[in-house]
Formats: structure tokens, C-alpha cells, sequence
């Protein structure tokens, strides 16, 4: 945020200031008193477990210059007072935005059912190459991720990318009113949240209010692979960059993949093309066939950004995963891989999982023929009504992709192992994560995939798997 005073914000978020107007804030804002630094802003937000109003003198005392509350506290730290802090937080941020669109300031949001976080991962760096970048973190993609994350520009920021993320209708719509973007991304449609919007047809109307809020002079960057991906082309206003993984979809404006392959870990390689350009050599050292799809969707929004292709592809090749626990492919001491993929999971990302330590088995029997491949499997929130057969599908697609064993964990642990059993897998209903890794008898060229929905906290697993080295 720019620095500023305690007056200037509260005109902006219509608040009543209490204390020291003339106070000087900024730059940072933060939500956690843990977080603050000198001069911060902290937005005390109200919460079913934690207020952050009972942390306004712990914020004081760390060093923070005001603080934005619904409630006045009894501290002689400087308050503005707002009706609802979320609300005054996302007019704050808007107000940045504005400002420095004026200066020059690009803005990105990528939507998608799966992987936007690990497309903005890459759009990220691939922008940092041409100037000075705002990403978020991890899957900061909500009504509180995406104003912290437009905070941090500055006056020297290029370019701002916002995730976005959504649990109904409207909510893109929504964050798109606090970061209006000049390009907009959309991976795909799946049946992430499906319980949240009762069809796919319902995710898709959702995360085609991204496109919607594109002007006439932006960019709406589609993979031309996912037919409803595809169609959102009619409800936007912008121009539109088609990006596919099979080849040139044909547009006007494209940018696609040829000659693809992967190396033995399971690292892919190919040629990137854009209309008008010359092709481009891209070797990706982040891991599985998905990857490209991402790896597309991103530079399909920085050569719409303007960026040459020379620059994109090298961007490209030297960028790594910025968010935990998603295809972190780690190896033990005693030759065996331990995938971590635990931060979430949906029936398309778990797919996408399995199908890529599938082919990674299979490469590592060529050299070691008695590898195994092992799946420690736990729940896929928010499917709603199909949840039971979503997770049966999911234990029946472990077992045609040759997983050996799958362990299973949560409320639909029994579904996932009926799911294997009933294509010819062994699997095991486990009560607790934590019996998980001592029901593997490991040895050297195995390969362990780790997966679930983030509530299941997997991750402690792979942890735990990478701490028992033999």
C-alpha cells in the first residue's frame, strides 16, 4: 500500500477515525497481529474461532500504526471504525488499484477448477523477467487473499496476478470488483466444489464471470482444450488468446504446444508456439503432464501482456513451484520417491496425480523391474451428493493407473478401497493418517503418492515418509 495517513483511509472506506487522524500508516496491511510490522495497518476481522479485535493491542505493540475495526478498542492506538471490515478492506484495495492502473499497473486473474494456483506460480515469474511483480502466495484467492495481496503493490509494481477462486455464484464476480483484470485466465472446468454449485454446468457459469469482467481492451486467455473452457469465448467483450496442449487451435490469436515429452521424473519438455512468433524451446522443471496446460495458460496471458516469446519460454524453463505441498517429488537417501500433492485434491487433480507417478513407476521399472507404487489416498471435500461415487471412481482410476496399494484415510476411505478392489487393487481402509506410513514396507525404487483434499492435512504424512528414510 502507499503510504498514507489515518484520514486519507477512513475517507476512503467511509470510516470514523478515532484517535490520531494525522497519523502516517503503511505499507503493509495485514490480517494476523503475528504479521505486523512497523507502521502496518491492521484489519481486525471478526472470525467463528479467533476475533481479531482481541489482538488490536498485540498489534500496538508490535508496532502497527492504526488499526480497522467494526468495534472500537480500548487501546491508544489510532481505529477507523467501519461498518464491516472485509468490505472496507476490498474498497481500500480498490482504491490502490485505481492508482496505480493510472501509473501503468497490469493486472491478471486466473480462475480455473484446478491448477490457477500452479499457473499463476508460473505467470509470476515469467512476469518478474519483464518487471517488478505482485503475486500471492499459495491459494490466497478469497474476499481476504485478494485485497492483502493488491496491498502489496508499490509504485514501481508492472504487473499485479490475482487467483481467483470461488464456492458460488458471483463470488469471481466479486473479487474481479476489487482487482479488475486486463487479462483473464481460465484453465478449466472440473468438479472442484461441486457440492458448493450442484453441477459442472454451475462451476462453469461461475468462473465465466472472470471473462465477463474483462473490457473491450483486455484479454480473455481460454484453453481451447476444455469445451467449456472454450465456449466462455461468446461471453466476453475482449479479445480473446486461445492456448492449447495438442496443437494450434486455430484462433487468430493462439499459443500452443508441439513436440511434447517428459523426462524420466516426469519433467515435460516442448516447443512453444504464438501466432506471428518464432518457436521457442520450453523444458518445465516442475513436475506431471498437467504442468503444460499451466504452463500454456501462463504464457498465453504474458504474450498477451505483450511479452516476446523468447523471453517467456526462457522464464518458463528456470521456474519453480512457489506453493507447498503441490507435486513436491522428493527423493530418500534409500532410492525411494515420496510425491507430496496433499495441499488439495478434487477428482480431476487426483487423476492428474496418479496419472503422472503412473508413468514415473513406470519408468523407474525399467531400470528397478520390482519397483512399486504405492497411494496414500484421503477425502475430496465439497463433492456433495456424488462425493461416494466420485471417491469409488477415484480407488477404481488408482488401480487401472497400476498403483499396487492404495491406503485410504477419512469419511470416504471405504470408497476409495472398494474402488481399487473392484479393478483388482488391494487397498486398505485406515483409521487414522498417522497408521499410514507404517503399513508400507518400502525399499528402494518405490514410488508414494500422498494426496487429499487440504482438511485431511496428508501433508504430515509425506513429512513423516520423508523423516523414515531405511
Amino acid at each position: 500500500m502507499d503510504l498514507t495517513s489515518v484520514a486519507a483511509i477512513a475517507r476512503t472506506v467511509s470510516g470514523q477515525v478515532i484517535g490520531d487522524s494525522d497519523a502516517p500508516v503503511g505499507p503493509d496491511v495485514v490480517v494476523d497481529s503475528r504479521l505486523v510490522t512497523e507502521g502496518a495497518l491492521f484489519v481486525a476481522l471478526p472470525g467463528e474461532r479467533v476475533d481479531g479485535h482481541d489482538y488490536v493491542a498485540t498489534a500496538a505493540a508490535s508496532g502497527a500504526a492504526a488499526a480497522l475495526v467494526s468495534v472500537p478498542q480500548g487501546s491508544s492506538l489510532p481505529q477507523i471504525q467501519v461498518a464491516d471490515p472485509v468490505a472496507a478492506l476490498a474498497a481500500l484495495a480498490r482504491t490502490q488499484v485505481d492508482a496505480a492502473k493510472e501509473r501503468g499497473l497490469r493486472t491478471v486473474a486466473i480462475t480455473g477448477s484446478s491448477g490457477k494456483t500452479s499457473t499463476k506460480d508460473l505467470l509470476a515469474q515469467v512476469l518478474e523477467a519483464a518487471g517488478e511483480t505482485v503475486a500471492p502466495r499459495g491459494s490466497f484467492n478469497n474476499e481476504i487473499g485478494t485485497p492483502l495481496t493488491a496491498l502489496k503493490i508499490s509504485p514501481s509494481t508492472r504487473f499485479l496476478v490475482a487467483e481467483m477462486g470461488a464456492r458460488g455464484p458471483g463470488h469471481i464476480r466479486s473479487l474481479t470488483g476489487i482487482v479488475p483484470p486486463d487479462v483473464g485466465v481460465v484453465c478449466n472446468v472440473g468438479t472442484a466444489h461441486l457440492g458448493e454449485f450442484g453441477s459442472v454446468e454451475g462451476i462453469a457459469q461461475a468462473k465465466g464471470e472472470l471473462v465477463e469482467a474483462v473490457p473491450a481492451g483486455g484479454w480473455a486467455v481460454l484453453n481451447a482444450d476444455d469445451p467449456r473452457v472454450l465456449a466462455m469465448a461468446s461471453r466476453t467483450t475482449a479479445q480473446v488468446m486461445l492456448v492449447s496442449a495438442t496443437g494450434d487451435p486455430g484462433s487468430e490469436h493462439a499459443v500452443w504446444a508441439e513436440e511434447v515429452h517428459a523426462d524420466a521424473a516426469e519433467r515435460y519438455g516442448f516447443e512453444l508456439r504464438a501466432t506471428a512468433q518464432q518457436p521457442q524451446p520450453v523444458q518445465l522443471l516442475v513436475t506431471g503432464r498437467h504442468m503444460v496446460a499451466n504452463a500454456l495458460c501462463a504464457a498465453g496471458a504474458a504474450v498477451a501482456l505483450g511479452l516476446p516469446l523468447d523471453l517467456v519460454a526462457r522464464a518458463l524453463s528456470g521456474a519453480t513451484s512457489r506453493s507447498v505441498w503441490r507435486m513436491d517429488v522428493r527423493d530418500r537417501a534409500d532410492g525411494v520417491t515420496v510425491v507430496n500433492d496433499a495441499y488439495n485434491a478434487n477428482p480431476d487433480s487426483m487423476r492428474a496425480a496418479l496419472d503422472t507417478v503412473s508413468r514415473m513407476a513406470a519408468r523407474r521399472r525399467q531400470t528397478i523391474p520390482g519397483a512399486r507404487l504405492y497411494a496414500v489416498l484421503g477425502d475430496m471435500l465439497e463433492l456433495g451428493p456424488d462425493a461416494a461415487e466420485e471417491h469409488t471412481a477415484i480407488g477404481r482410476h488408482a488401480a487401472e493407473s497400476g498403483v499396487d496399494l492404495v491406503l485410504a484415510v477419512g469419511d470416504h476411505a471405504d470408497d476409495l478401497v472398494a474402488g481399487a478392489a473392484a479393478a483388482g487393487t488391494a487397498g486398505r481402509s485406515l483409521g487414522s493418517k498417522d497408521l499410514a506410513v507404517s503399513e508400507l514396507a518400502l525399499s528402494p525404487g518405490d514410488v508414494v503418492l500422498v494426496k487429499a483434499s487440504r482438511g485431511v492435512g496428508l501433508e504430515t504424512v509425506a513429512a513423516e515418509l520423508l523423516g523414515a528414510e531405511c
